[in-house]
């Protein structure tokens, strides 16, 4: 299945964009290994974003509330932020981090991806 987004919404019924945007399409697959298969100390080192071991567990600065009260479920890959109750996945965090649409976040981390083919 594909996914398809605008640069500057997601719109499931991908209409013609007009010229001034362009749509992108991205398998689920690929979707799926930005969320689960990028390593969050890895991302938040590239990203240079503040982070830390806290009691064994990688906790990072909330983009959001800017508050430390986080963790990093490895089984899952999500960041939660237990002080704005905000989770993340990658793709989100690159979004909120770097304050850019979809399209340009799976365009970063795309080159975190081992073997990255896309």
């Amino acid at each position: 299945m594909m996914t398809c987004f605008n640069t500057r919404q997601a719109n499931s019924n991908c209409p013609n964009t007009g010229s001034d945007e362009m749509a992108h399409y991205f398998d689920d697959e690929f979707l799926r290994r930005l969320r689960n298969d990028i390593p969050w100390a890895l991302l938040l080192q590239r990203l240079r974003w503040p982070h830390k071991q806290r009691h064994g567990q990688l906790a990072f600065l909330c983009p959001r509330c800017q508050e430390y009260l986080s963790a990093v479920n490895p089984r899952t890959n999500l960041g939660r932020c237990f002080h704005c109750g905000t989770n993340f996945n990658p793709i989100d965090f690159v979004i909120q981090v770097q304050d850019c649409d979809f399209v340009t976040a799976v365009s970063h981390l795309k080159r975190l991806l081992p073997h990255a083919n896309h």
